[in-house]
């Protein structure tokens, strides 16, 4: 959390300064990159890890 954010909270009676929107825009906008490639990076995981189960079965069916 920003310190924008500590001094803005968008229940505030006030309206936010375009500085203070645009700061917490940025910080949105980043912790959606993280999540985006923290979910890329889990769904990398889980292909692999089901590709290589497929590749054990296989093996053992002796395909």
């Amino acid at each position: 959390m920003t310190e924008i954010h500590k001094r803005y909270r968008l229940t505030s009676t006030e309206d936010p300064t375009d500085e203070m929107l645009h700061a917490l825009m940025e910080d949105v906008a980043q912790a959606a990159r993280e999540s985006s490639a923290k979910a890329e990076a889990e769904k990398k995981r889980r292909l692999q890890a089901v590709a290589k189960e497929i590749e054990e079965w296989k093996s053992k069916a002796g395909l």
